[in-house]
């Protein structure tokens, strides 16, 4: 095992990588600001719905998010080309870091990969060539790299892959009602709008996306499956990122490519002059126990963390427990109708609540159907009330459409939320059976 992670490898591929991924960091975030995702995420809300013991970390006041997205493009482009690349790297693995935990309504899988992967990112050596750093401090200069550097990306996205392919395999999935649905907003789309409404079309991207997430690792490492699975790699990323507009995912994703492909062809191709290392010296680190250690915890975590929603009642489509973090990609269509009662418990009167008066459009679809972000809105009107000097009770009347069925109640309609409490790894009662 040893000979086999830290065997050195040319490192053309890394170097490559690292600047594909900081023109990406560059443009995710320059281009949220433009885009106008920034302003209607982050800017225009009152508050927003940040993970759950993250409910300090709000956005800026005022327009300060739009230069905190800029700055975070400015470390993107200094990534990219290698400059102060550490520092570079963790400040923006930092930054991105706080504004994915500070907001959920824009949750999106392509955001918690590229949460981990910048941390990663910063203990690779990516910088020793191609780079300012390099030129620099030419000490630091190589073109190797151990063998895990290589590994770590692959075995990543093997579990990325093979979860969103299981994660498919059921009943609204296979019989394309959910695609249908998923497609159906899509029918205004110039040119293409109408083709995706067809059958045929919903069965080929259905069980396309089932094969393609299934085996698209493995044919990357077969090399005479290699170019094949290349090829489709682009029609399948592209074709997500024209349809479903899920911002640099796909091309993150192409990127990755790199590490499949033998380090030869990546340099003939990305960096001519450079030397290719065509050793195999094996250089293993005084603290290699430690660092198996940490290699094979994380990937037990990765590998546990989609298996979570199993251990809690009912279905995740219905409760959401244990949906995030586990590359459930665009599996279910949800729609919701919310309303809120409050209660005053000194004179038992009711309080009309308005939606439009807290949460902007998207944050009431949410509200309309994921229980965790219901059990904060309720917390949040129990505090905004403790201000004006009053004790309340809240009640959710909830009902959710899932995958286009009819509606049902979500929310027990006699349970105070303001009064429960939040339980990470228990199933709560107040979320009605799906059945």
């Amino acid at each position: 095992m040893n000979k086999f992670l830290f065997k050195h490898i040319d490192n053309s591929g890394l170097i490559v990588f690292r600047v594909f991924f900081g023109l990406l960091c560059f443009l995710e975030s320059v281009g949220a600001v433009f885009t106008g995702w920034v302003r209607k995420t982050l800017v225009e809300p009152e508050f927003t719905f940040s993970f759950i013991g993250f409910e300090w970390l709000q956005p800026l006041p005022g327009n300060w998010m739009y230069v905190y997205y800029v700055v975070m493009g400015v470390f993107g482009l200094l990534i990219m080309v290698g400059y102060k690349y550490r520092f570079s790297m963790f400040m923006f693995a930092t930054m991105w870091t706080a504004t994915y935990l500070m907001q959920k309504s824009s949750y999106n899988n392509h955001y918690y990969l590229l949460f981990f992967l910048s941390y990663l990112m910063v203990f690779l050596p990516a910088n020793t060539y191609a780079s300012l750093d390099a030129r620099i401090k030419p000490s630091i200069k190589k073109i190797s790299m151990p063998n895990w550097c290589r590994w770590f990306f692959i075995i990543q996205l093997f579990i990325l892959y093979t979860y969103a392919s299981i994660a498919k395999l059921y009943p609204d999935w296979l019989d394309t009602s959910v695609v249908a649905l998923l497609m159906k907003s899509k029918a205004n789309y110039p040119l293409i709008g109408e083709f995706l409404q067809q059958k045929t079309v919903h069965y080929f991207i259905a069980y396309g996306g089932i094969l393609f997430d299934g085996l698209i690792i493995p044919a990357l490492l077969f090399k005479p499956t290699r170019k094949f699975a290349f090829f489709a790699s682009i029609f399948f990323h592209l074709f997500n990122s024209i349809v479903f507009q899920i911002g640099i995912f796909p091309y993150l994703s192409l990127a990755f490519s790199l590490f499949f492909f033998d380090p030869s062809t990546i340099k003939n191709i990305f960096l001519k002059s450079k030397t290719y290392y065509s050793a195999s010296e094996v250089k293993i680190p005084k603290l290699n126990k430690l660092f198996a250690f940490v290699f094979v915890t994380y990937f037990i975590v990765h590998i546990g963390l989609p298996l979570r929603h199993h251990y809690f009642e009912d279905d995740v489509l219905w409760t959401e427990e244990g949906h995030r973090l586990a590359w459930r990609m665009m599996l279910r269509a949800k729609d919701g109708m919310a309303r809120f009662r409050v209660v005053d418990t000194e004179t038992n009167n009711a309080i009309p609540i308005n939606l439009n008066d807290y949460l902007s459009k998207k944050q009431q679809r949410n509200v309309g159907t994921k229980p965790d972000i219901i059990w904060q809105f309720a917390q949040r009107l129990k505090q905004d009330f403790k201000k004006k000097g009053k004790s309340v009770k809240v009640y959710a009347s909830i009902y959710v459409s899932v995958n286009g069925k009819p509606r049902k109640r979500l929310i027990d309609p006699n349970v105070d939320l303001a009064n429960e409490e939040w339980h990470h790894f228990k199933h709560h009662s107040w979320i009605m059976p799906s059945k």
